[in-house]
């Protein structure tokens, strides 16, 4: 947890990674503040005009900008080659996780609001059909198939367990979004047309909020909602109490 930098909770399996790099990244931005700032103090004192009555338009020279240059270059391509590209390829570019051994689900976005699809106990999700979308059905779930009826959808609320692979299908009704999940370090617009899935994997319970980084209207200030990390058992009752509604309907 990198309180210093403002960073909010570490909760995911990668997300020490990311802070990692994010780390080395502020490392970098302070040496060149910091050097490129007496650089320019020295420069104003240096060539100032009381000393320099006559303007000079050859300009300073020296090795001294070219080697600070190429440092800084080999700096940002060591933290591409070394951290970023490879954490790129094990966390975003490679497979996600098998679906039986992960929990999945769809989120998607619309003005403004989180819609969370469950598969129910059969998991397998049931058909949507855009004609049967509702204020009472938002994703259009046809519920007269024998797959959909244990199907749950919940409105700005994720729930999932620990210490279990998360894989997320993201996508939007309408406009752009962007589905923030800061404490597990995941952030991924959500397009219209493109189904994009997301996968990381809790390692700490605890109950925050999704937000949405991507401005997505005039409403976009309501465009936030909760999710929870549970544990097994937790989120277990949680799905069965959530089944018990259904079949009260």
């Amino acid at each position: 947890m990198l309180d210093w930098l403002g960073m909010p909770i570490a909760a995911s399996a990668h997300a020490g990674e990311v802070d990692q790099i994010m780390v080395l990244v502020h490392w970098l931005m302070l040496a060149l503040f910091v050097g490129w700032g007496a650089f320019f103090t020295y420069v104003l004192f240096r060539f100032r005009r009381r000393r320099n009555p006559t303007a000079s338009y050859t300009g300073a020279r020296g090795r001294f900008a070219s080697v600070v240059e190429v440092g800084v270059l080999v700096a940002e391509i060591v933290l591409l080659a070394f951290f970023s590209i490879p954490f790129w390829t094990r966390n975003v570019d490679a497979a996600p996780p098998p679906e039986n051994e992960a929990t999945v689900v769809r989120v998607v976005a619309e003005q403004f609001a989180w819609n969370v699809h469950y598969p129910g106990a059969d998991g397998v999700f049931g058909r949507t059909d855009i004609r049967l979308v509702s204020p009472d059905n938002p994703l259009g779930l046809d519920r007269s198939e024998a797959v959909g009826k244990d199907d749950l959808v919940v409105n700005n609320r994720l729930n999932l367990p620990v210490g279990k692979p998360v894989i997320v299908f993201l996508s939007s009704k309408d406009v752009m979004h962007s589905f923030g999940l800061p404490q597990m370090r995941v952030k991924q617009d959500a397009i219209p047309g493109i189904v994009q899935p997301v996968w990381f994997t809790p390692t700490m319970t605890g109950e925050w909020d999704i937000a949405c980084p991507q401005l997505c209207g005039p409403g976009h200030y309501r465009m936030k909602g909760v999710y929870q990390i549970q544990t097994p058992e937790e989120y277990q009752a949680w799905l069965k109490e959530e089944a018990s509604f259904i079949g009260s309907n």
